[in-house]
């Protein structure tokens, strides 16, 4: 009995020695215990991965900022525009373009702008820097209506300046007309006294404009003292007549008699113009 006796006492002794380390906690070096660790609930142990990271998985980055837009340089010049002038629009349609050049004076301005209100006729204008400094308020009106293009700073000739003195010449129109009128005049552009080269309309292409000559002159601005009159300006654009014409006048007065005969012809011509079957566009519809 002693016998067996004494290996079912030891046995039992290392039970009970198990069951008071497993309520105390496992010793550390030192004699110190370390607690308790309770296994977490949750998905079947083969769906736990079986490598956890080391640390934790990063916060995604913020997207990189986003430039801003550049702005807008205007329409694409056509082919048709490089290297060469308009005489005419590009097209079969029975339609005019109404042009007015704004550089020396503005006594007709007033009287043209209300007849195109009244009758609601497409136009385009070209007018110089300085006219723009000098008529902020008629430069704006034009400005908020129709497309308006450059024709220089103050009219030069732009076959006789360097090249340096060209561009210098488009670039203070263009913030001039950009202060005033509030558009920016680019692409259009007309040369002054129509007189142009191969060379100033390479410098004024470079620049971002296409040059817009005429296909006929009202001869207006010659006034009563250069023999014209308000039949001869409605005769000539009605001689001239045909899809795509480009009519030049000009909204100052005749510095020798004082007469506005492009402004005063102007409700004539508009409606001869359209007794014919033709309508008015402006140049930039075409750009």
């Amino acid at each position: 009995m002693a016998a067996v006796r004494g290996p079912a006492m030891r046995m039992a002794g290392v039970v009970v020695a198990a069951v008071l380390l497993g309520s105390a906690g496992c010793a550390r070096p030192g004699g110190s215990a370390l607690p308790s660790v309770s296994l977490p609930t949750g998905p079947s142990p083969s769906s736990v991965p079986s490598v956890l990271p080391s640390t934790p998985s990063p916060s995604p980055r913020p997207p990189p900022p986003v430039s801003p837009p550049t702005p807008s340089t205007g329409p694409t010049l056509p082919a048709s525009l490089l290297g060469t002038q308009w005489y005419r629009l590009p097209t079969t349609d029975k339609v005019v373009a109404l042009t007015f050049d704004a550089g020396a004076g503005a006594t007709g301005a007033g009287p043209i702008l209300q007849t195109l209100r009244e009758t609601g006729a497409a136009a385009t204008f070209f007018l110089t820097g300085r006219w723009a400094e000098t008529y902020p308020n008629l430069a704006r009106e034009i400005g908020a209506r129709y497309p308006v293009g450059n024709h220089t700073y103050d009219h030069p000739d732009l076959t006789k300046p360097s090249d340096a003195d060209v561009r210098q010449q488009l670039d203070r129109a263009r913030e001039a007309i950009l202060r005033h009128a509030g558009v920016d005049p680019r692409p259009l552009f007309r040369f002054p006294f129509g007189a142009a080269s191969p060379h100033a309309i390479a410098l004024v292409n470079a620049a971002g404009y296409g040059a817009v000559t005429w296909t006929v002159d009202t001869r207006g601005w010659m006034g009563t003292s250069g023999g014209q009159s308000v039949d001869t300006v409605v005769q000539r654009v009605l001689d001239a007549l045909q899809p795509g014409a480009i009519v030049i006048m000009h909204v100052g007065a005749n510095p020798q008699d004082g007469s506005t005969l492009d402004a005063d012809a102007l409700p004539r011509v508009i409606a001869e113009i359209r007794a014919r079957g033709y309508d008015f566009v402006a140049i930039s519809a075409f750009l």
